[in-house]
């Protein structure tokens, strides 16, 4: 190889590495960018509320059927909660929902639980 053409694949291999270099301190900034995004505290509530309604939803999947739990759209129905919620918390009647939430519960794991008595065939 001739001088300059050492040169030129020199100089190409230098750019080639300047151009990753740059690529993986974009990456690095690009990193930090979304952890300190994720660590904001809307954006941990939000993640904690979507991992606990994916536990819920795979434990009492079985419950209702067809489908189990999968058609119920939680973002939909989520200001609606919140809506009930802040009205329970505001008139004070946090204890008489959570009773009648635990009635209900109740009521269900009893209906769920109970079986039909076996038929008797004739003979």
């Amino acid at each position: 190889m001739s001088k300059e053409a050492e040169l030129a694949a020199f100089n190409a291999e230098k750019q080639r590495l300047i151009r990753e270099g740059e690529l993986y301190r974009i990456k690095v900034v690009h990193a930090k960018a979304l952890v300190g995004n994720a660590l904001q505290p809307d954006a941990m509530f939000h993640g904690a509320v979507e991992h606990a309604l994916g536990m819920a939803q795979a434990r009492l999947g079985g419950l209702l059927q067809p489908g189990g739990l999968k058609g119920i759209n939680v973002k939909t129905l989520m200001p609606y909660a919140l809506t009930l919620g802040s009205f329970i918390a505001r008139k004070r009647l946090v204890k008489p929902a959570l009773g009648i939430a635990l009635a209900a519960g109740v009521g269900v794991a009893w209906l769920l639980r109970r079986k039909p008595a076996p038929e008797q065939e004739p003979d």
